[in-house]
């Protein structure tokens, strides 16, 4: 069984089925590449599975380390290259909710750059990432 089936619907427009579960998402071309913008890119897809790969990865490190980071909000901006037509930089800013001691900053930073989605994109798509950690 596949992980997930694509069905082209009309106007750039393709709908995405999970297997396993069901869900379906769709994705629509951007305004800027002949869509309608009805809905994520295909690289808007890239920007969200390498936020929220990130935040999974360091949601298992605090819940074996039992630290409360619920409400981490991580943003993605994706840039886009002209020629060819590609990702160039998703730069990633991850804002934790409440204090974290010293020794779990790290660690947590190595957690989110551990990421499979991280870790799978071309070693030519700039990914900077910024922390905050706000102070007790």
């Amino acid at each position: 069984m596949p992980t997930v089936s694509i069905r082209y619907e009309n106007d750039l427009r393709c709908a995405a089925t999970h297997e396993a579960s069901t869900t379906t998402i769709h994705t629509d071309a951007p305004k800027d590449n002949q869509g309608l913008g009805r809905s994520f890119s295909p690289t808007d897809l890239v920007a969200a599975a390498l936020g929220s790969c990130m935040a999974t990865i360091m949601g298992i490190y605090a819940r074996r380390h039992e630290l409360d980071i619920e409400g981490m909000e991580v943003t993605v901006d994706k840039r886009m290259t002209d020629s060819p037509r590609r990702i160039g930089a998703l730069e990633t800013t991850i804002t934790l909710p409440r204090p974290v001691p010293d020794r779990h900053r790290e660690p947590l930073r190595r957690a989110a750059e551990s990421c499979p989605v991280h870790k799978s994109l071309l070693a030519e798509i700039d990914k900077p990432i910024v922390f905050h950690f706000p102070e007790a």
